[in-house]
């Protein structure tokens, strides 16, 4: 058995709702999701475009859940699970140009129903390695058999350029592990270099949109 069934069984046996967790953070998702797909759904027959490319969703596998816990001197257990973590749940929104990014974050921070407890822009201020999303975390209520119960999610919004770079470079850093190949210092160089030339055709693809003008046509 290797490492990650030993960890999934540990936390089955530790968190003894477990299985229905994971149920409530997958409901939780389906309720962003909807939203989302929502306001999509009117910008396609309103406006006649979509600023939302493709939604993706994932919920942390119990060896990452079990890292994360002990990251923060945290204890395999609900409660910890469902104060203490804030990214189990995860909804990444795939836009076609920057302002769509903030004008779904804002869209989706002005319904009643969701509670945003944190944002962090790292469009604005990129990480050092050159990453660059919007990330907000929400609250949102779900309606189960036993009440209502509020759910944290984490969304990520970014655009088709920025997916490109994350991905390719989560597999080139952690899948390849380049932190252990020689000069690896300048690797690092030149992937922050890239997400710096995709940036820039970010800029001049919603510069290009603005000139087109038709785009900001919301009559």
């Amino acid at each position: 058995m290797n490492i990650e069934n030993n960890v999934e069984l540990e936390m089955q046996e530790k968190v003894k709702s477990f299985a229905n967790l994971m149920m409530m953070y997958g409901c939780a998702i389906r309720e962003v999701k909807t939203k989302l797909e929502v306001l999509d759904d009117e910008f396609s027959v309103r406006y006649k475009r979509n600023p939302i490319a493709t939604i993706k969703s994932r919920i942390k596998k119990p060896a990452s859940i079990y890292r994360k816990l002990k990251k923060y001197g945290l204890e395999p257990t609900e409660e910890n699970i469902l104060t203490g973590l804030h990214d189990v749940a995860g909804v990444r929104v795939i836009c076609s140009f920057i302002d769509d990014i903030y004008m779904v974050a804002a869209l989706l921070a002005n319904q009643d129903d969701i509670t945003v407890l944190k944002v962090k822009d790292y469009i604005k201020e990129p990480k050092e390695n050159g990453y660059r999303s919007y990330h907000m975390i929400v609250e949102v209520p779900v309606f189960f058999s036993r009440g209502k119960t509020p759910m944290k999610v984490e969304i990520q919004i970014r655009t088709i350029a920025m997916d490109f770079w994350a991905s390719l470079e989560h597999q080139l850093r952690y899948k390849k592990n380049i932190e252990n190949v020689e000069g690896h210092e300048e690797i690092s160089a030149k992937l922050a270099e890239c997400a710096d030339t995709i940036a820039q055709t970010d800029r001049q693809m919603q510069e290009i949109k603005r000139m087109i003008g038709e785009f900001n046509d919301l009559s």
